[in-house]
């Protein structure tokens, strides 16, 4: 039985040593509406950049040549703002798209038709802190084939993140995510999967639950208000010198029947 790492060099030995750069262009230009033309994403597309200082600085890596490899992965970081480490693996038609501030850990393994965008970190998690005790062990995240990753979001330690899923900007992703799944939040957590809404009685959402508590409580407080006739409900008014009947209103909570979900969906740009 191989290896996480055994199977990601496997992968790159089969997959991304074959990559022809003009397979990586025609990617960019099918994937980003706002490419032009192909000498527009040679010279102008950092992401691509990046890829083939990858490339080079991994040749070197395989073959012992750390320190070098290092060299060309700091002057592409320089370049271009984004840090993938020589040791990384990185799978066919992968799309970096504006890229700055991602970085890619040691033992990170990406596989084929990857979508990554700016701010992204793929990183070691807890095991960063053990320093060279964790040392040659697979300590950053493994991503399937056709993972979208959003802008800003975070995939911590040694995780599995299956095939197809899509991670909202912003996420922090802890746990192995399971394939065809959407990934939101902080702590990430699986709302959709398949293509079918995740109910709270499979995955409970702490944040939402706390709410909902709070919410039954000032309920309940203010129908013990309501209740009782020995209140001094003079005591309970708004100085109408800070407020107009119109402001009153106006802080009304009104409940519309939309799902929360598909509301922070929709913000999230899901």
């Amino acid at each position: 039985m191989k290896t996480r790492i055994e199977r990601g060099h496997q992968h790159y030995k089969d997959g991304y040593t074959e990559l022809s750069l003009l397979e990586n262009i025609d990617n960019i230009l099918e994937k980003d509406p706002a490419a032009r033309s192909r000498l527009e994403v040679i010279l102008c597309y950092p992401g691509f950049h990046a890829l083939v200082a990858h490339k080079l600085s991994n040749f070197l890596w395989r073959r012992g040549l750390t320190t070098p490899a290092r060299c060309v992965s700091q002057a592409a970081r320089v370049l271009t703002g984004i840090e993938i480490h020589p040791g990384a693996t990185v799978g066919r038609r992968v799309f970096i798209d504006h890229g700055m501030g991602v970085v890619v850990g040691e033992t990170t393994i990406i596989g084929d038709d990857v979508v990554i965008y700016q701010g992204v970190t793929l990183g070691a998690g807890a095991a960063a802190r053990m320093g060279s005790a964790s040392r040659g062990k697979k300590r950053h995240p493994t991503l399937g084939n056709g993972v979208v990753v959003g802008s800003g979001a975070e995939i911590q330690g040694d995780i599995v993140v299956g095939d197809n899923v899509r991670v909202a900007s912003g996420s922090i992703v802890l746990k192995d995510v399971p394939p065809n799944s959407v990934v939101v939040g902080v702590p990430g957590r699986v709302i959709y999967r398949d293509g079918v809404k995740v109910t709270s009685e499979s995955v409970p959402d702490i944040e939402a639950e706390a709410i909902k508590s709070l919410k039954r409580r000032l309920e309940k407080l203010e129908h013990m208000l309501a209740a009782s006739p020995d209140l001094n409900k003079e005591s309970f008014e708004v100085p109408t010198d800070d407020f107009s009947t119109g402001d009153l209103k106006d802080m009304d909570v009104v409940d519309d029947g939309a799902d929360p979900v598909d509301v922070f969906l929709h913000g999230a740009g899901i």
